[in-house]
């Protein structure tokens, strides 16, 4: 799939590229920023249009998923799946009601895969956030995530550079095995 998507906008000029990377629900803004400054766009303008490219899904989505879950509840077996999963997703909505956009917009900012502006565009519309709400927490945990990823990509870029991208994989790797061992150790006590 990532060698069709690339054949399909070779020809497109290089920032729409990083845009449209960004605008993706695989990639987002954690593939196109690192993307970019691999490309040699600097970091601002890496930031820039990768910030650009995630946050339009995140406005036409808040507009368009009522509207679309509406249309699909008129049929019969997909009301059932819709109506499911709103009341389970609501009934456990207690801390997002604590928390409210807030929390979504601290979703958005871990720059994890799945916690991008199209799961919480998502997590927005099944918990009920109002529009005006989860638009700003959105764009917000959009950009904090990209400050996060912007940062992490060029100190990645430097130590890897440098020479030293053999012992920051080693350093990376044992503290993977530590992490699960202690975890796998406290399972079974």
């Amino acid at each position: 799939m990532t060698q069709q998507l690339v054949d399909l906008i070779k020809d497109v000029p290089t920032a729409l590229q990083i845009i449209i990377l960004a605008a993706i629900p695989v990639t987002e803004l954690r593939f196109s920023i690192p993307a970019a400054l691999a490309i040699g766009m600097s970091p601002w303008e890496a930031f820039g249009l990768s910030a650009v490219g995630n946050g339009i899904p995140a406005l036409i989505l808040l507009l368009l998923l009522e509207p679309t879950f509406k249309l699909l509840s008129r049929v019969d077996f997909f009301r059932k799946i819709i109506e499911y999963i709103l009341e389970r997703t609501r009934k456990k909505s207690d801390q997002v009601q604590k928390y409210g956009a807030l929390g979504l917009m601290l979703f958005v900012a871990v720059p994890l895969p799945g916690t991008g502006v199209w799961t919480g565009s998502l997590l927005a519309y099944l918990f009920g956030i109002k529009f005006w709400y989860a638009l700003p927490a959105l764009w917000g945990g959009m950009l904090v995530a990209g400050v996060i990823v912007t940062l992490a990509s060029l100190g990645v870029i430097k130590v890897i550079t440098a020479g030293y991208g053999m012992f920051l994989l080693i350093l990376a790797a044992a503290l993977i095995f530590l992490f699960f061992w202690r975890r796998g150790g406290r399972n079974t006590s």
